[in-house]
């Protein structure tokens, strides 16, 4: 039988190699690859590669993507490899296809400057930001690249997703359609450096030592980054002890680094870098799409498509999210993430009847968009695609789970008017000791890079850890599906005077349950019966509890509310699974450890850091309660 199983294994993959072969020939026979520099207003000029059908019965419709992260291969005589990703469905479409080098990056010329603020208002003849750049390529594109049909589509992931949403804003006549996809939106308030003010510390030294450094002159090449002497990223960020020290092993060069430390706070110079500034009045048909377990990006789809519906609602707006990492969608597996499993290959399903068909309606008036809903969601846990006219979902009940008593969650509030005051023997919270010298990892395990699978990782290991609180309902009776926000509105204490809060909203699995068989997996064992699956995490720095611009200390051993909301979620907790809510203090070394001291943290020495005694309360005029988005 095992015999059987590996002929056929690797028939498969003899006939996709001859298949990637196939198309690979038929791509360079049918295009042509050109290299130019398209000028700006300003006179800067942007490399730009383009690759033209040989097709002449036609006009063609042009898909540009704008990119930090270069266009390689350079050379006419090189060809990107569309053939190995579903992309290829957009050359066997006869698209041009274009890549660009953003302003100051690689082959451009220019300075580069990270998520470049928009300019708002009137902008002068020679005025430039990313949506002018985007305006003046396109302009140059209509008019230079022969037997286009003057409609042209923008896409881009991560950064590229930003410099999507600066293309839509750009408004030229000839963009018709534009999807920024996990779209970099706010690095202070949600996406990859700060979560509600918390810093990120390990995306952000990890890529900024190699994106953030200097670029003199043009270059084809990636510079190579950081070498870290100790590969389990636990130890090195914990014996690294300080935000300081690790600015002195990234060295001056790295710009972008030092800036962030220089704002501390949400402040004028964070708020012009919030993508969110270019969404008004948007003409081009909009597709947002996002992760649900997106480690980098997750707060930009959602937040951007909400924004447009708020400031562009005469715009054609749309909203894809599925049950992906960073990127998942692109790539050829959307079975699985880690040990959870969706039951069908997501990923092709979106590439197939929704971007490639988006595309395809707007830009060649082929088939239609009609079927593409206003907000098209998978839910895990039912594992199904649902369609709403738009999101959040209008049948939405607000459902509330209070803390019952130490270890137990309920939707039924606890009549208990009962306030115990510290000291008294009355319990009315549970506690921990915060201890920033043994933080809370982030996920199990000894790990040198971040894994994307975290986001759906059993916390089973953090449920054993004292400095973990745990409360979970009974198991469920019925199923129940969550479809927007969760808020999480705390009463807590701290012995310091700032502190972390993390909360991960957790499906317990029955301890019984396995997948079956024929459900596609990662093929490696785990025991899937009580895993504890999180649906959603967040942590919010307490400091930023009232206003992102002026922090406030806690004071020592005062009740104190720190209410918050977590991205959105689109999950069913099925019959006989259990509702589990973790609080911690610490993610590390996801995010940076908390000094538990009000301070400005990037200046924090190594003896800042002290234990802190954390209480939650639950009971009297104190009640920690979570608010779920049930869908009716």
């Amino acid at each position: 039988m095992k015999k059987i199983l590996l002929v056929i294994l690797f028939s498969f993959q003899g006939l996709l190699l001859i298949a990637q072969n196939t198309d690979s020939a038929w791509f360079v026979n049918n295009y042509t690859k050109k290299e130019v520099m398209i000028p700006m207003r300003d006179g800067i000029k942007l490399f730009t590669s383009i690759y033209i059908p040989k097709d002449v019965t036609e006009q063609h419709p042009i898909l540009m993507k704008r990119t930090p992260y270069s266009c390689s291969p350079y050379g006419e005589e090189n060809y990107m490899q569309v053939w190995r990703s579903y992309e290829m469905a957009y050359a066997r479409e006869n698209y041009i296809i274009v890549t660009q080098d953003v302003r100051g990056r690689f082959m451009s010329e220019g300075e580069f400057v990270d998520v470049r603020p928009y300019i708002a208002m009137k902008k002068k003849p020679t005025d430039i930001d990313e949506s002018t750049d985007t305006y003046d390529a396109i302009d140059w594109m209509i008019k230079n690249i022969a037997n286009n049909n003057g409609n042209v589509g923008v896409k881009g992931i991560s950064y590229p997703g930003f410099y999507s949403t600066m293309a839509a804003a750009s408004n030229h006549p000839a963009l018709k359609a534009v999807s920024p996809q996990a779209p970099v939106t706010d690095w202070f308030i949600g996406d990859d450096f700060h979560h509600n003010g918390a810093f990120f510390q390990m995306d952000g030294f990890n890529f900024y030592s190699v994106f953030g450094q200097p670029r003199p002159k043009p270059v084809k090449t990636f510079p190579k980054g950081f070498k870290q002497p100790i590969k389990d990223n636990y130890q090195f960020f914990l014996q690294a002890a300080t935000l300081k020290n690790l600015s002195a092993m990234i060295g001056d060069s790295i710009k972008f680094w030092h800036e962030v430390q220089q704002h501390p706070n949400y402040d004028n110079w964070w708020k012009a870098r919030n993508a969110r500034n270019a969404i008004h009045n948007l003409k081009p048909a909009m597709l947002w799409v996002g992760g649900l377990f997106d480690a980098e990006d997750l707060w930009g789809a959602w937040n951007c498509y909400k924004t447009t519906k708020q400031k562009s609602p005469n715009s054609s707006n749309r909203l894809v999210m599925g049950p992906w990492s960073h990127g998942q969608w692109a790539s050829n597996n959307g079975n699985y993430l880690g040990n959870i499993r969706f039951a069908s290959n997501t990923s092709e399903w979106y590439q197939q009847n929704i971007e490639v068909p988006f595309f395809n309606y707007y830009l060649k008036n082929k088939g239609t968009a009609d079927h593409i809903a206003g907000a098209t969601i998978f839910f895990t846990g039912q594992n199904q695609w649902q369609n709403f006219e738009s999101w959040p979902p209008k049948h939405i009940e607000e459902k509330t789970l209070f803390i019952a008593s130490e270890g137990k969650l309920s939707f039924k509030e606890s009549r208990s008017e009962k306030f115990a005051p510290r000291g008294s023997r009355e319990k009315s919270y549970s506690e921990y000791i915060s201890d920033p010298a043994h933080p809370v990892p982030y996920t199990e395990g000894v790990l040198q890079p971040r894994t994307r699978e975290y986001m759906t990782d059993d916390q089973r290991f953090a449920s054993y850890r004292p400095d973990v609180l745990c409360f979970s309902t009974d198991a469920l009776t019925e199923d129940m599906t969550l479809a927007g926000a969760v808020t999480a509105n705390l009463f807590v204490s701290t012995s310091g005077t700032d502190a972390d809060f993390v909360v991960k909203l957790i499906d317990v699995f029955p301890e019984d349950f396995e997948y079956a068989d024929s459900v596609k997996g990662n093929n490696k064992p785990y025991v899937m019966g009580g895993y504890q699956m999180p649906v959603r995490a967040e942590i919010m720095r307490g400091k930023y509890r009232n206003s992102f611009e002026n922090p406030e200390p806690f004071i020592p051993n005062q009740v104190t509310p720190v209410n918050f909301s977590m991205p959105d979620v689109a999950h069913t907790f099925r019959k006989g699974h259990k509702i589990m809510i973790q609080i911690q203090s610490s993610w590390f070394p996801l995010v940076d450890r908390n000094p538990q001291r009000f301070m400005n943290i990037y200046q924090a020495n190594k003896d800042d850091f002290s234990k802190a005694e954390i209480r939650v309360y639950y009971f009297g005029s104190a009640k920690t309660k979570f608010i779920l988005p049930v869908l009716k």
